[in-house]
């Protein structure tokens, strides 16, 4: 089945066998040096993946219920090799999608992206669309807790970006650098960790980020 953007691109999702085979030979490597550091990655997820579980344990313990946004999708080409059942050929996203995820957390409307870079110093602003910008900057002003949850893959690390910082460097990319420094999320956002439950415990970090 053939998916297609908003502006008629093919949509060509990644293999995920080839992802975790990939994940799969660094973290063997890595845990050579340390045997004893807990990661999702050794568990063969991909951030989304740890996302999504964690989300589910968070509901499963009544902490919080954030859920990942369905994208909307037009169908335009339905084959019927049988008269019980229908086979899309192909389909289009309606819209450009605004950010990943979103819920409610100690009655606090949550917003937020999840992104991934190979560099090691810094974020680049690439990753973000103006659109998801737009939204989040939107809620924000509405009272909506707006953040990105940033994975440095080189060095499995993972930040919560806050809106606010992320939102100064694109206002400023234009006429200025077009990356965030990874010494500046250290500074300004919260460095997250990894466990078993939930793999990551990114409401831990909303907490000391807004003090709720």
């Amino acid at each position: 089945m053939a998916f297609h953007y908003p502006n008629g691109r093919l949509y060509q999702p990644t293999n995920k066998k080839q992802v975790e085979d990939k994940q799969t030979k660094k973290i063997n490597h890595r845990s050579l040096k340390n045997n004893s550091s807990v990661i999702y990655g050794n568990r063969g997820m991909t951030l989304e993946q740890a996302i999504n579980e964690s989300n589910n344990y968070y509901l499963a313990v009544k902490r919080a219920v954030i859920h990942k946004k369905p994208i909307p999708i037009q169908i335009v080409d339905v084959s019927y090799p049988k008269r019980s059942a229908a086979v899309i050929k192909e389909a289009y996203f309606k819209k450009a999608s605004t950010t990943d995820y979103n819920g409610i957390y100690k009655g606090k409307y949550i917003d937020f992206e999840a992104k991934e870079t190979k560099n090691k110093t810094s974020f680049p602003l690439s990753n973000f669309h103006s659109h998801q910008i737009e939204h989040m900057k939107a809620c924000r002003d509405l009272g909506g807790i707006c953040f990105t949850i940033v994975r440095f893959s080189s060095t499995d690390e993972l930040f919560i970006l806050p809106f606010n910082l992320l939102l100064k460097y694109w206002n400023e990319k234009d006429f200025a650098r077009k990356s965030i420094p990874k010494k500046e999320i250290e500074k300004v956002g919260v460095k997250l960790k990894n466990s078993i439950s939930p793999p990551i415990q990114y409401l831990d970090g909303i907490d000391l980020l807004y003090n709720l």
